[in-house]
């Protein structure tokens, strides 16, 4: 039987639409239908039921499609694995994270990631929406925040620390803070995000204790990058990642607000993750990736 058939069948399901999976294959939909068709007509029974609003397995699909899933898995997984004792890593790495840290940290390195791999060609979608991995054909993430939870191999790839900044015309405008607790009389620059724009979390030194500030603005905004440039122009303060604001703070065009304590959003347990379907074997192209951007954040110390 056809393998890429099965594994078209698999992402049918998965995605729940004939559409949305050959924009994901970059076929036309009447392909993946046809694929579909005659599938079907070699297993004898129908595997979705159509309709014009949705599409669902039908019980003998499902029951099908469960049972194929993990033996397509081990299938896909031979392959790669008997190619990669003779060939370089290839192939085309589809891969999502946050905007700021694609512009910040993955654009400046992937010049050596493709010096090292010239056979892998990247996908990246920037993008600070959480986007299902399976739906968009996703290889590889990297978010942002606490563990995340779902049906997927997670590995922590940096620990996230944060600093409330502003610039130092805003200050010399707007007088200086002597305590976390003032943020609740000034105009804070707000990220989009829930739990993110109504309150800050703060500890100062060694404490284990840590309390909230309740922040506000007039100007709330989606985009971390954004939200940096706003603080640059002096619109206000600002809670950002130390890895967006380092360099400001070297250079003195952000200032650090409250040095002695430790800063966070929603929580201090937060940290980048790296996120990839769970699966026995790990594509090379994944695995190389990986490997490359553990060493990284050796090497830059984060």
């Amino acid at each position: 039987m056809d393998l890429s058939a099965l594994k078209t069948a698999l992402l049918v399901r998965d995605v729940g639409s004939f559409a949305a999976v050959a924009r994901l294959l970059d076929l036309d939909a009447s392909s993946v239908s046809r694929v579909i068709a005659q599938l079907e007509q070699d297993v004898g029974f129908r595997l979705f039921q159509r309709s014009t609003r949705s599409l669902a397995p039908t019980g003998e699909g499902e029951l099908y499609l469960n049972r194929i899933a993990p033996l397509v898995e081990e299938l896909e997984a031979a392959g790669d694995e008997a190619r990669t004792t003779a060939i370089s890593p290839r192939g085309i790495l589809r891969m999502t994270a946050s905007i700021s840290f694609v512009q910040e940290c993955l654009i400046p390195i992937l010049p050596e990631f493709r010096k090292r791999y010239p056979e892998i060609d990247i996908e990246l979608l920037a993008s600070d929406a959480n986007l299902d991995l399976r739906a968009e054909g996703v290889d590889l993430a990297v978010r942002f925040g606490s563990l995340p939870k779902g049906d997927w191999i997670v590995a922590k790839l940096m620990t996230t620390s944060y600093r409330v900044v502003a610039s130092p015309e805003y200050i010399e405008e707007k007088g200086p803070l002597s305590h976390p607790d003032d943020l609740s009389e000034r105009d804070c620059i707000c990220f989009a995000i829930p739990g993110f724009r109504t309150y800050w979390q703060f500890r100062k030194g060694g404490d284990t204790e840590s309390f909230s500030v309740p922040v506000g603005g007039a100007t709330v905004i989606s985009n971390a990058l954004s939200i940096r440039s706003a603080a640059r122009l002096g619109m206000g303060v600002a809670l950002l990642p130390i890895m967006l604001v380092q360099r400001d703070l070297e250079k003195g065009t952000l200032l650090d607000l409250f040095p002695d304590h430790a800063c966070a959003a929603t929580s201090f347990e937060t940290a980048a993750w790296l996120i990839y379907p769970s699966r026995s074997y790990l594509p090379q192209k994944v695995r190389v990736m990986i490997d490359f951007l553990k060493a990284e954040v050796r090497r830059s110390g984060s």
